[in-house]
């Protein structure tokens, strides 16, 4: 299996994750909801996914809108599984 690398927007709240996909949508940033990954502990179960050469352009929207966010990780998955850790 190739090794697979995304991040994901985790969030404190429902309401801030459909604020953040609004937000992104709107800007034409390519992205996907998806459940919250277990390796992530998070009190909201959406979070979005997006490719990592979008991070910066993510990032600076992010901090533009101010939308609150529990943070970004980088999920790595591979044949030993799948992992995360927090870059933002």
């Amino acid at each position: 299996m190739k090794e697979e690398v995304y991040y994901v927007i985790a969030f404190d709240s429902t309401h801030y994750a459909i604020q953040g996909e609004k937000v992104l949508r709107d800007k034409d940033i390519d992205i996907k909801v998806i459940p919250t990954p277990r390796e992530i502990t998070a009190s909201c179960g959406l979070s979005i996914r997006f490719n990592p050469e979008l991070f910066e352009q993510i990032k600076n929207i992010l901090k533009e809108y101010s939308l609150s966010i529990r943070g970004i990780y980088k999920l790595v998955k591979n044949n030993a599984g799948r992992s995360a850790s927090k870059i933002n």
